[in-house]
């Protein structure tokens, strides 16, 4: 994470700062309503301090309305297509026909799955701003931007000025857009960017995945578990470049088993459409044809326009803001969270930069951001969750670790439900086997990080672990069953 010059660096819990609110009276303004301002807002609304959260895009922000919700419902009913295809290993066969059920024998209508996907995302929405209001909080649609240090100006969709607050404390919590490449400008129809994809009426016959990050391996993984033909155009030589490279292999075995056609070590020049598709010109010169293609190339910070300049709010070459670990910018009494902050792409970290933010700003003793602590998950087939420090970062030296892994195909819950692929793997400290680092890679990895999350916050050794009752049969007995590889070696 960046820090500034001249801010603090906190690495214990802080006392109270003599520039904090004064009185409940003083007023809070908060830029951008997904999951850093909206948490920010409802924590400054717990504290009885009046609040003004501003949002030009809906409720819940980019994180609701077209990225983690949406994206999130979309794999739900993939990953209900994926139990279907592998439901021929549990002995289950067409009543009619007796043939073993696969995917490919369902059909999948695309306009009812996008339907329920805006209808979920819109629903979410809704609700948190009902709990807002609920609290107090005043939501003004519109756009905000700075005017000096302690003023926001809040303009409509037309550009006209609604009105000016005064704040004593500013939250800037404005998220983040899609890249897009000039020369594959997005239409939303055959070159998608991920916000667009749930207008599509019908299933993409070949969906061309650009990028083989979090977002593409994602949708790659999904659209083929929806029955699209997939090609996924990789940069590198892996998919998930910076995952565990364990994790990796087994989803890029995955991709293969399932039919998805990786194009490792190729980067996508341009996209153009043609007469009843696209065509992507790979920077080598070769062109992929598809019905469609989805450009996961990362994001951008939605800074711009903000009068950052103007009010003396650093920023980073990139465009995102600079921020300390208890979320202050370089000017007092304004704060930054999520994507804007370019810490961690994750809803849970904005939402936690948000809360930390306006308990500093109100005088609490607050613990910084550890992203050591963060747990994320990759919502593919399977899931890949990860937590702390990683088995790269041992074998390069930087952390001395010890590395155990098991896989899941000695776990019988696994053995029961035709769990094929996975593993569990442990990293801890030499000598007092505290936990350092986890990944586990398993459908519902992202609920089954937890225990590891927990155990690396408080510390937790390998011992303590493997200790704890587990239910039998159950793919957490394997969370503990690999910290037991410990056990009985005299030599530890």
């Amino acid at each position: 994470m960046r820090h500034n010059e001249g801010v603090s660096d906190p690495t214990t819990a802080l006392p109270p700062d003599p520039y904090r609110l004064p009185s409940a009276s003083a007023r809070v303004v908060i830029l951008g309503g997904g999951p850093g301002g909206y948490e920010a807002a409802l924590t400054a609304a717990r504290h009885g301090v009046e609040t003004v959260l501003i949002e030009e895009r809906g409720i819940g922000g980019a994180a609701v309305l077209t990225d983690v919700v949406p994206s999130k419902t979309l794999i739900a009913t993939a990953e209900v297509l994926d139990l279907v295809a592998g439901s021929q290993r549990l002995g289950l066969r067409d009543a009619d026909t007796g043939a073993a059920p696969t995917a490919e024998t369902l059909d999948v209508d695309l306009a009812a799955v996008n339907h329920r996907v805006r209808e979920l995302a819109t629903a979410q929405s809704e609700d948190i701003r009902h709990r807002l209001i609920a609290m107090g909080v005043r939501v003004l649609d519109g756009r905000g931007r700075l005017v000096g240090q302690d003023r926001v100006e809040v303009r409509d969709a037309h550009g006209a000025v609604l009105e000016v607050l005064e704040a004593e404390v500013i939250l800037l919590a404005v998220g983040a857009r899609p890249r897009e490449l000039d020369t594959a400008p997005c239409d939303g129809e055959r070159i998608l960017n991920w916000t667009q994809l749930y207008a599509l009426e019908e299933l993409p016959e070949h969906l061309v995945v650009v990028g083989s990050g979090v977002t593409g391996a994602e949708f790659a993984s999904a659209y083929r578990a929806l029955g699209s033909e997939v090609t996924l155009v990789s940069s590198r030589e892996k998919v998930l470049p910076g995952t565990d490279a364990d994790a990796a292999d087994v989803l890029e075995d995955a991709f293969a088993r399932r039919g998805v056609t990786v194009r490792s070590r190729s980067r996508a020049a341009s996209a153009r459409r043609t007469a009843d598709g696209v065509v992507v010109t790979l920077t080598s010169g070769e062109e992929l044809a598809g019905s469609h293609v989805l450009m996961a190339i990362g994001g951008l910070p939605r800074t711009g326009d903000l009068g950052l300049e103007e009010a003396g709010v650093r920023v980073t070459d990139s465009g995102h803001l600079e921020t300390d670990r208890v979320s202050r910018t370089s000017v007092r009494g304004i704060y930054a969270a999520g994507d804007c902050t370019g810490v961690l792409p994750l809803a849970s970290v904005a939402a936690m930069q948000g809360r930390t933010a306006m308990h500093h700003a109100l005088g609490d003793a607050v613990s910084p951001l550890i992203i050591s602590q963060v747990s994320s998950a990759i919502f593919t087939s399977p899931e890949i969750a990860v937590v702390g420090v990683g088995e790269e970062t041992v074998r390069s030296g930087e952390v001395a670790g010890e590395v155990l892994t098991l896989g899941l195909d000695t776990n019988p819950r696994a053995k029961m439900q035709g769990i094929t692929e996975g593993f569990v793997k442990l990293i801890v400290r030499p000598g007092s086997h505290t936990v350092l680092g986890a990944v586990v890679v398993a459908p519902r990895a992202s609920e089954l990080i937890l225990p590891y999350t927990l155990a690396l916050a408080h510390r937790l050794t390998a011992e303590q672990v493997a200790g704890t009752s587990t239910v039998y049969p159950s793919l957490s007995g394997s969370l503990a069953e690999v910290a037991r590889q410990l056990d009985g070696d005299p030599s530890r």
